[in-house]
């Protein structure tokens, strides 16, 4: 038996989603204060975390990992927060993940393959694999 998802929570949704997109680190801070999940994902499995780091928000991305958000947790296609950022070239973004525990061989691809298909030596470097 499928419920029928309550508007409001579609709506609260929407707008924690665009809080992370958008960077608004204080005010998503709040929400997940306040309950929301700080792992909550939405219909691709696309994290909080995830969509701060791709939108390039390294205070986001801080706020969230010391509200307990998985760093390295996958979306539905095995993509990491950390591959996420390496991709979208976010040098904040990556020492944001690290520094939160981030682990650079996680999804897949991986960071450390994303690094090493574009060239990105200095992060592989900082990642400390060749």
């Amino acid at each position: 038996m499928s419920e029928t998802p309550d508007p409001e929570v579609i709506e609260l949704a929407s707008k924690v989603f665009d809080l992370a997109r958008t960077g608004d680190a204080d005010a998503l801070a709040a929400y997940v204060d306040a309950g929301v999940p700080a792992n909550l994902t939405n219909d691709k499995g696309d994290s909080l975390v995830m969509l701060a780091a791709y939108h390039g928000h390294p205070a986001t991305v801080s706020a969230l990992l010391a509200r307990g958000a998985d760093v390295d947790r996958a979306n539905d296609r095995g993509q990491t927060p950390l591959a996420g950022a390496v991709f979208k070239g976010e040098d904040a973004v990556i020492r944001a993940l690290l520094a939160g525990g981030a682990n650079p061989e996680a999804g897949t691809p991986s960071a450390l393959d994303t690094a090493r298909m574009f060239g990105k030596t200095e992060l592989l470097d900082l990642f400390g694999s060749r």
